[in-house]
């Protein structure tokens, strides 16, 4: 089987993780990834904030669980947050541009042989004051939503059996 797709077809949402920091060149090639997902009109309305700080990842995580009412790590352990976040004044596409971002970043930690999840509540996180300062104190400006926080990180479980697909997935018209 060609090696994309059998990336595509083993990518599973991994939700818990060694504590071992993942190496840098690692973490750059999966965000070098997510920068060359499809964007309409190539516009490029995201961007990737890599997180490996522990202090800001566990702000991060504090603040994602608040979002959701709950007060456990929402981030699985994982070291490093991927955030993805788009230009409201870029694209009217912005939203599915930083979703195929995700996209990209989960398939590129799978081909490395890391885990990932897409973790919701960035639009939320990032539309509080403390979202919105972070964003000031990294020099970041514009009219940015978030999209998506990748986790990704060593996997510290066995990988997850795939699903059975659902009835009625594809309709072939010839």
């Amino acid at each position: 089987m060609n090696e994309t797709l059998r990336t595509i077809l083993e990518r599973r949402s991994v939700k818990k993780y060694k504590p071992d920091p993942v190496a840098k060149d690692l973490i750059e090639q999966v965000v070098e990834a997510g920068t060359f997902a499809a964007t309409g009109r190539n516009l490029q309305s995201p961007i990737i904030i890599a997180v490996t700080n522990k202090a800001v990842r566990d702000e991060l995580s504090r603040i994602n669980a608040e979002v959701m009412g709950a007060s456990g790590d929402p981030f699985y352990g994982a070291p490093c947050v991927l955030v993805v976040l788009a230009d409201k004044s870029v694209s009217r596409n912005y939203i599915y541009d930083g979703s195929l971002v995700m996209g990209n970043l989960m398939l590129a930690a799978t081909s490395l042989g890391l885990g990932s999840c897409w973790i919701h509540r960035a639009k939320e996180t990032f539309e509080l004051p403390e979202g919105k300062a972070l964003l000031k104190k990294l020099g970041i400006d514009g009219d940015f939503e978030g999209i998506g926080n990748c986790v990704i990180g060593y996997a510290d479980c066995p990988q997850p059996e795939a699903k059975p697909r659902k009835e009625n997935w594809v309709y072939f018209v010839e």
